[in-house]
């Protein structure tokens, strides 16, 4: 575990001081209490900690309104414990889905600025036009339309001025925000805060690396370069850098309009079916899919084929994984509750204790729910919501990739569901389940298996026998060393350290107060120095009193 670092805090202290200050505001003083951070108010606002503050407002809203207070770093690490069921309570999973980013567009002048900065003098020479109206404005980026000197349109993404080192700056102070969680509420271990955090951090340096975005639309055109039924925007690496993303402009409906498809000769059915088979594809043949896939992000093309916006979010999807998912949905085709526990278990990276026979009884009711419903009965985005629950109640932390796909998947039904109410996204990926399955007991898949198996199970074997002679010398050198460890010891270490301090400096100020009070008894020439010891002695003694009854550990 990290240990907080009070250099890092005092680097910070005005931003920190913003944070603890926005969640009294929005009624979170007992949390501040908990987390030792009162120091960081201001006197009034400290006496104002000391009251019940009653609040109207749930809990998840007032978290949502914090989230909000603090700017774009803090709305981006809400949007993404919306994506958390498995660790974020329901109805705050609920409440941050509401997070959406207000942001005014900056200058654009500065725009030019960045543009210029980034490319050289283009503006005129490789971009023949440049809108200074910003197409579109978030709390990382804003969007310019361009035209290109071959005449193509553009859409430039430019970051916001400043953005890598606002975010680098609230990242630091949430490490150390999610360390304090972990020391002083044990029963926070459960969501993993720094875990959290840190998978949070991984994810917003690649929304911010806009060189990453343009790999990621590369990929994504080579993967789908024989598909004609998803449109990749091309990407102009000449004109791409860490902070600038030039890419070509898609004129288009949004997916969520059936009327404009309408309007245009398109059949919306055949649309959502598309867009459906598009996401298995990506996800399941491909193992990337895109992480964001809402109607925003969506444009329909004149020709009924579809265009994906904005690869900032990206899962993967190991084969590892897919194997398991494969495993589950057979093991629910097939009412086999045994199997389904043991993937559903697999997915316990984190060790978590687990009630099996409770599991058990969950996932048979889990199964009985669904089996034998028709295709267009089954509702897959209530059974993944169903399915998280159960992980969920069982404590069990799944990858973050894997919760980012039945997001997505839920998303994607809904949005199929506007285009056509009778919409089933289990219509597609059933012979999505079955292809995988055919595949991953062909023979070649079979072959290529066992061989890296055997490779794998040689490797260990040719590693024991120098594993054993080490292990056999440090014995016989009295080198063996067993290894430990202690959860939370840090935390006692420093209470102990805390309570004998204050014992010292009792006895110390005790010390003091009786040899000045015996030397002022004593009427000898030494009371002009008695005096101000007694006094100071006595003051520093009230204030180690208050302090200890202010802590409200007597």
């Amino acid at each position: 575990m990290v240990d907080p670092s009070p250099i890092r805090f005092l680097r910070n202290l005005g931003r920190m001081r913003q944070i603890v200050s926005v969640l009294l505001n929005h009624g979170f003083g007992d949390l501040i209490e908990q987390l030792h951070l009162g120091p960081y108010l201001r006197w009034g606002q400290r006496v104002i900690l000391r009251r019940e503050v009653a609040s109207p407002l749930s809990r998840a809203q007032r978290i949502r309104l914090a989230l909000e207070s603090l700017g774009p770093t803090f709305i981006k690490f809400g949007q993404v414990l919306s994506t958390r069921p498995d660790l974020v309570p329901a109805d705050v999973v609920e409440e941050l889905k509401r997070l959406r980013e207000h942001v005014p567009p900056f200058d654009s002048r500065v725009a030019k600025e960045i543009v210029e900065r980034e490319l050289g003098p283009v503006i005129g020479t490789s971009f023949i036009e440049f809108d200074e109206h910003p197409l579109a404005a978030g709390s990382l980026a804003q969007v310019h339309r361009a035209r290109h000197q071959n005449g193509m349109p553009l859409a430039i993404k430019i970051l916001r001025p400043g953005i890598g080192l606002d975010i680098e700056r609230d990242l630091a102070l949430m490490t150390e925000l999610a360390t304090l969680v972990q020391r002083y509420i044990p029963e926070a271990d459960v969501f993993d805060p720094l875990g959290l955090v840190q998978h949070f951090a991984r994810s917003i340096r690649r929304e911010v690396n806009l060189l990453r975005e343009g790999r990621t639309l590369l990929q994504f055109r080579r993967l789908f370069r024989s598909d004609a039924s998803l449109k990749v925007p091309l990407v102009y690496e000449d004109l791409t850098t860490q902070a600038v993303l030039t890419q070509e402009f898609i004129e288009g409906w949004r997916i969520d309009c059936p009327d404009d498809l309408l309007r245009n000769g398109i059949n919306p059915e055949a649309v959502a079916a598309n867009g459906a088979r598009i996401f298995l594809k990506q996800a399941f043949e491909f193992g990337v899919f895109h992480g964001d896939p809402h109607p925003g992000n969506i444009r329909v093309l004149t020709d009924g084929s579809l265009c994906l916006l904005d690869y900032g979010m990206i899962g993967v999807l190991d084969d590892q994984l897919r194997d398991q998912l494969v495993s589950l949905l057979q093991a629910v085709a097939r009412r086999d509750v045994t199997t389904a526990v043991r993937v559903i278990q697999s997915f316990n990276r984190f060790q978590t204790e687990l009630d099996v026979p409770v599991l058990r009884v969950d996932v048979r009711d889990f199964i009985e729910t669904y089996y034998g419903l028709r295709l267009e009965e089954l509702n897959v985005g209530q059974m993944l919501q169903d399915f998280i629950r159960i992980v969920a109640s069982h404590g069990i932390k799944c990858p973050g990739d894997l919760l980012l796909l039945i997001r997505a998947m839920i998303t994607l039904e809904g949005v199929g569901k506007t285009l056509s109410p009778t919409f089933s996204i289990a219509e597609v990926l059933q012979p999505t389940i079955e292809q995988l399955i055919r595949q991953r007991y062909s023979p070649k898949r079979l072959a290529s298996r066992i061989i890296e198996e055997t490779s794998s199970l040689l490797d260990a074997c040719a590693m024991i026998p120098g594993a054993a002679s080490r292990t056999l010398d440090k014995i016989s050198k009295d080198q063996l060393r067993i290894q430990f460890e202690m959860k939370r010891i840090d935390r006692l270490i420093t209470e102990i350290d805390r309570s004998s301090n204050r014992v010292v400096i009792s006895l110390i100020l005790a010390a003091l107060i009786v040899a000045s009070a015996l030397i002022l008894r004593s009427a000898n020439d030494s009371y002009w120095l008695s005096v101000p010891v007694y006094v100071l002695s006595s003051l520093l003694g009230a204030w180690l009193i208050w302090g200890i009854f202010r802590s409200g550990r007597l």
